[in-house]
């Protein structure tokens, strides 16, 4: 009697389990490997969004593989070994540096072949930091999550276009689409932020960070110089207390403190954006994809972003959202301007085009499409691939609504 195939079985590793893009994509292809047919595995040490892979039919396996500690980087060598082979791990694909280099050594001696995934363009100072960022280079393949960070891969380390696959980052179309937010929960959040009735909302969703631009914006608002416009901030500080008081300083310097809010966190972005009138994506250091401008095109949202990186591969610039010079205050004013000009029917043009333009390039599902095919190639195609969903219906003018 035949035995039926053995299900291949591919393992995940990523530093913690929390909020992130890295994050959500590991959660997402978690899940996706289990429909294609095959065992998900995903090593981290823990976080609150461990619950998500069991839902999906996933299994994660608790290690230390956060750490930066050398001798816990080489103890976590045996013990990722010792799982690859217990478990008869066909494929380990690892999404961070200080894991990769532990995850490298433990597919040698073993039959599981090694990638990765750069997600990021890793600031290099020196030979040793360089040499600590090459562990995301030393896949068999490399998976890039835009041209951008491809370029960085090949202008900094020893890798072949032909061992690079550039796969975007993709977005649940289903959950970021103007149908599927309730006039209910944009009320809920509206009343919880006190926006003034009326308002025009310009919207900058990021961490607490300085590289994200904050004081640029707090600076075009004042230049703006619009009582018309309520500005909200949101994310949280992790923190950088000292940071925050800067900002929030700054507002109350520009006496701007009835205009600018800063919201530590927002646990429904899609009614979010559907308050805002401009979406700002103000990073003053290229994103290596940034998840932002993304989520904003396809809930119709008009679209300010800095001009480099990611950024430059998700915007079609002057059809779907305007790119302005990093830290230029003055040119954001202009764009925010003119997004803040558009009539009902202009709106309703941009936010069709946009909506358009990310249901064809940067959905979830040709996300996992990608990165199963990368799968199938290592493992000879014994993998099935994950059938496209339809697009979300009523892709229409309601976004403009």
């Amino acid at each position: 009697m035949n035995q039926a195939p053995r299900k291949p079985v591919i393992m995940q590793i990523i530093p913690a389990l929390g909020p992130g893009g890295a994050e959500q994509g590991c959660i997402d292809i978690a899940a996706d490997i289990v429909k294609a047919g095959a065992r998900s595995l995903v090593v981290s040490h823990g976080g609150p969004r461990v619950h998500e892979l069991d839902r999906v039919g996933a299994q994660h396996i608790n290690l230390p593989v956060n750490s930066k500690n050398p001798l816990v980087m080489w103890q976590n060598i045996g013990k990722l070994r010792s799982l690859i082979k217990q478990n008869h791990v066909d494929i380990v694909h690892v999404r961070s540096r200080a894991p990769a280099w532990s995850a490298y050594r433990a597919c040698q001696q073993t039959d599981a072949h090694f990638m990765t995934t750069c997600h990021a363009p890793y600031n290099i100072s020196g030979g040793v930091k360089r040499f600590y960022n090459s562990a995301i280079a030393r896949g068999e393949i490399v998976i890039a999550i835009s041209d951008y960070v491809a370029e960085y891969l090949q202008r900094n380390y020893s890798i072949s276009a032909s061992q690079i696959r550039t796969v975007h980052r993709g977005i649940q179309i289903e959950r970021f689409h103007p149908t599927a937010v309730t006039a209910e929960r944009m009320i809920t959040l509206s009343q919880q932020w006190r926006i003034p009735d009326g308002a025009n909302v310009v919207m900058l969703p990021g961490r607490l960070t300085r590289w994200k631009g904050h004081n640029v914006l707090i600076e075009a608002i004042e230049r703006l110089n619009r009582k018309d416009v309520f500005c909200v901030l949101i994310g949280s500080d992790q923190g950088r207390s000292e940071y925050r008081k800067e900002l929030e300083k700054s507002i109350e310097d520009k006496e701007l403190g009835s205009q600018i809010r800063i919201v530590d966190h927002c646990n429904d972005m899609p009614a979010a954006y559907m308050l805002a009138t401009v979406v700002i994506s103000a990073s003053t250091d290229p994103e290596g994809f940034g998840r932002i401008p993304v989520e904003a095109q396809a809930m119709g949202r008009p679209i300010v972003a800095t001009d480099h990186g990611g950024a430059r591969e998700t915007i079609v610039r002057g059809q779907t959202g305007w790119l302005v010079p990093p830290g230029d205050s003055d040119a954001m004013v202009n764009a925010i301007d003119e997004a803040l000009s558009l009539d009902a029917v202009q709106r309703a043009v941009l936010a069709t085009r946009a909506m358009t333009h990310i249901t064809n390039h940067f959905t979830k599902s040709q996300m996992a499409q990608k990165t199963l095919a990368i799968y199938a190639e290592l493992l000879d195609g014994s993998l099935e691939t994950i059938p496209q969903p339809q697009p979300f219906p009523n892709q229409s003018l309601r976004a403009a609504e």
